[in-house]
């Protein structure tokens, strides 16, 4: 959470870039028509819209922090709600505090998610790999005798490139809210800052009607079509909970892999790595610094 901030405070620009080109050309535009026209308004109207403004950021600020301690309580109730640093009080964006709640909830689920992939990952290719070739010239899949970082040093850098294309893609529809709709011009989904539901993927229906089919990323077979809300929030619980485990576990692994000893129960499976966790690109190419 340290670095998180820190990292955050530090590259917001670059950050901020990360929402796409479209998105924020949107946004840029948008302020700039509000402002264009509150330009040529009275002064009492300019008034009014700025305090009605006002008010309304406060208010979608007091029930963020209201629904995120609530939060809180539900997914521990012996910690509760517990913010050291007042992230939650911050304007990472310059949107608004409710803002970055949106973006401090809806990073956490993805990142538990991801560690949850991940540490499944971990599990699965330390005993096992697929049996066909990995590449077309025949190579097969780094052996089960290496680390899962020494597995990934080992193979293509192309391969990588794919992988973080395909997250890429996958980030962007996200970003975008699914798409536009065509008769509004507006996103499908709101930006999970701007009001979406956090970890709430959009549906990949505007993708299969415009492209080619294929199945939403979450409940593709539509199990939780008839799930009460009730069950649906206490599985939305369960995740979190279920990804901040993970996110233990998952660095757990890595460091009794670079450090020895260093995870006292996991001495007798961890798997030695001499390599650089942080530099995943280091065995294909370096960009000269250090």
């Amino acid at each position: 959470t340290f670095q998180s901030y820190f990292f955050l405070k530090r590259h917001q620009r670059a950050i901020i870039m990360k929402i796409g080109t479209s998105t924020a050309l949107a946004l840029l535009l948008g302020f700039n028509a509000g402002a264009s026209v509150l330009a040529f308004a009275p002064n009492s109207a300019r008034s009014i819209s700025a305090s009605s403004l006002q008010a309304s950021s406060v208010e979608e600020a007091a029930t963020a922090q209201k629904d995120l301690e609530q939060l809180a309580s539900d997914l521990n109730p012996s910690i509760g709600y517990w913010d050291p640093l007042a992230l939650a009080q911050a304007d990472f964006f310059v949107m608004g505090q409710a803002a970055t709640i949106g973006f401090l909830r809806h990073s956490e689920i993805k990142h538990g998610r991801v560690a949850m992939a991940a540490f499944v990952g971990y599990c699965i290719q330390s005993n096992w790999h697929f049996p066909w070739p990995m590449t077309t010239a025949g190579d097969e899949f780094p052996s089960i005798d290496l680390a899962p970082e020494a597995q990934w040093d080992a193979i293509p850098v192309e391969a990588k490139y794919q992988i973080l294309f395909v997250v890429a893609l996958f980030e962007t529809w996200d970003e975008i809210g699914g798409g536009r709709n065509i008769e509004t011009d507006e996103p499908n989904y709101p930006h999970y800052m701007k009001g979406r539901m956090p970890g709430k993927y959009p549906s990949l229906q505007q993708f299969r009607d415009s492209i080619h089919w294929t199945p939403d990323l979450f409940d593709p077979a539509g199990f939780s079509k008839n799930m009460s809300e009730a069950k649906k929030a206490k599985g939305r619980i369960a995740e979190i909970n279920n990804g901040r485990l993970a996110m233990l576990g998952i660095i757990s692994f890595i460091a009794a892999d670079k450090i020895p000893g260093a995870v006292p129960l996991l001495g007798n499976i961890a798997m030695p790595y001499d390599g650089n966790v942080m530099a995943p690109f280091a065995n294909d190419f370096t960009l000269g610094w250090g």
